[in-house]
C-alpha cells in the first residue's frame, strides 16, 4: 500500500482511500453485510483513509462505519468527514449550513454515531453563501484546540476560498471531484494547493462507475440511483463518453491492466500530493481497484491516455444543474 502526506499539515494516509458514500444508497441499494466487509477488507488489505458524510443517508454511512470500525485500533484508520448539507424527509436538499454553532452540533452527532472521540479530517461539504468561510474555519480551529479534531479540509471551493481558509487555519486537504472527465480543478485550484502546500483528496475518479469499464451502454440507473439525473449517464450524452472508454480500454488492454486501473492510476500520476479516493461497495470492486497504484504510467503511457480522452472531451455536466453552481470548479 502506497502512503502519501496530505499537503505540509496534514496526516500520511493510504493512497487509495475509501470512499464510503455509496454504501449508503446514493448508487441505488447497497448490501449492508458486504459494505461492512468491504471496509473491514480494505483496513485489512492496509487502507487507512476512510471518507464519510454526515449526510449520507442521514447519518446512516456514519452508522454504517461505527459498526465496520468496531474493535478496531483507532489509531490504524484515519476519518474524513463533510458536514453541513441540509435535508428533509424524502429526502429533500435545503442547502448548506456553515454557522458556528451548527459546525459544533454537527461534529457532536458525527463523533457519537461514529463512536469515536475525535475526526482525523473535518470539512464543510460545500460553501455556504451566507456565512464567511473565515467563521466556519473558526469554529472548526476551535474544536482542533479542544482535541476533537486534528486536521481542517475543504470540499469544492474555489481557490480564492482556499486561500482565506488557510490565512485563518492550515487547510490539510481540498476533496474535490478530479478524473479523466472532470479535469477543471488543473487550471487554478490545483496550482493554488501547491502553492499553499496544501493535498488534495480526489473524489469521482471512475467518474461514479462511467469511467470504471463496467457501464453499459444498454444499462440504466436503478431506483434511488442518483446517475439517473446525471448529465453524463443521460441518454443523449452517454453513447459519446462510452466512445471514450473503448479508447481507454484500448490503452489499458495494452498496460496490462483493467480500465478501472488505468483511470484511478492516472489520477494518482498527477502528483504524489494528490490520494485518489475509491468508491468501492464490494469486496470484488475493491479488489480491483487496490492494486491501481502499481501500475507505472510511462510518459507514452500518459500520451496514449491523453489520446484516448482528450481534456474536456466527456459531455455533460458532473452533477445536474441545480448542484453545479455550489461547486468551486466546472467540469
Amino acid at each position: 500500500m502506497q502512503m502519501r502526506t496530505l499537503g505540509h499539515t496534514g496526516p500520511t494516509v493510504s493512497a487509495p482511500g475509501l470512499g464510503a458514500m455509496g454504501m449508503s444508497g446514493a448508487y441505488g441499494e447497497a448490501d449492508r453485510e458486504e459494505s461492512i466487509a468491504t471496509v473491514r477488507a480494505a483496513l485489512d488489505a492496509g487502507v487507512t483513509l476512510i471518507d464519510t458524510g454526515d449526510f449520507y443517508a442521514m447519518g446512516h454511512n456514519e452508522l454504517l462505519l461505527a459498526e465496520a470500525l468496531r474493535g478496531r485500533n483507532r489509531d490504524s484508520y484515519r476519518l474524513s468527514v463533510k458536514f453541513g448539507m441540509l435535508s428533509g424527509p424524502g429526502p429533500t436538499f435545503g442547502g448548506q449550513d456553515g454557522r458556528p454553532e451548527a459546525v459544533k452540533n454537527f461534529l457532536a452527532h458525527s463523533l457519537t454515531r461514529l463512536g469515536v472521540d475525535h475526526i482525523d479530517i473535518y470539512r464543510p461539504a460545500r460553501l455556504d453563501p451566507a456565512v464567511p468561510i473565515e467563521e466556519t474555519v473558526g469554529a472548526i480551529k476551535e474544536m482542533i484546540d479542544a482535541g476533537y479534531v486534528r486536521h481542517l479540509g475543504l470540499s469544492e471551493v474555489d481557490a480564492a476560498t482556499i486561500r482565506r481558509a488557510h490565512a485563518v487555519q492550515p487547510v490539510s486537504d481540498l476533496q474535490i471531484e478530479y478524473s479523466l472527465i472532470s479535469r477543471a480543478v488543473e487550471a487554478e485550484i490545483l496550482p493554488t494547493l501547491r502553492e499553499l502546500g496544501i493535498g488534495m483528496t480526489a473524489y469521482g475518479v471512475l467518474g461514479r462507475g462511467l469511467i470504471s469499464g463496467h457501464w453499459s451502454a444498454g444499462r440504466s440507473a436503478g431506483p434511488g440511483d442518483s446517475r439517473g439525473r446525471s448529465p453524463r449517464f443521460s441518454q443523449e450524452n452517454v453513447a459519446h463518453n462510452l466512445a471514450l472508454v473503448e479508447a481507454l480500454r484500448r490503452v489499458a488492454e495494452a498496460k496490462g491492466c483493467t480500465v478501472a486501473q488505468l483511470a484511478i492510476a492516472w489520477v494518482a500520476a498527477q502528483g504524489d500530493d494528490i490520494v485518489p479516493l475509491v468508491g468501492a461497495r464490494t469486496r470484488q470492486r475493491l479488489t480491483e481497484a487496490l492494486p491501481a497504484l502499481d501500475v507505472r504510467l510511462t510518459p507514452e503511457d500518459l500520451a496514449g491516455i491523453e489520446e484516448a480522452v482528450p481534456l474536456g472531451a466527456a459531455r455533460g455536466d458532473r452533477y445536474p444543474a441545480a448542484f453545479m453552481s455550489a461547486l468551486g470548479a466546472g467540469n
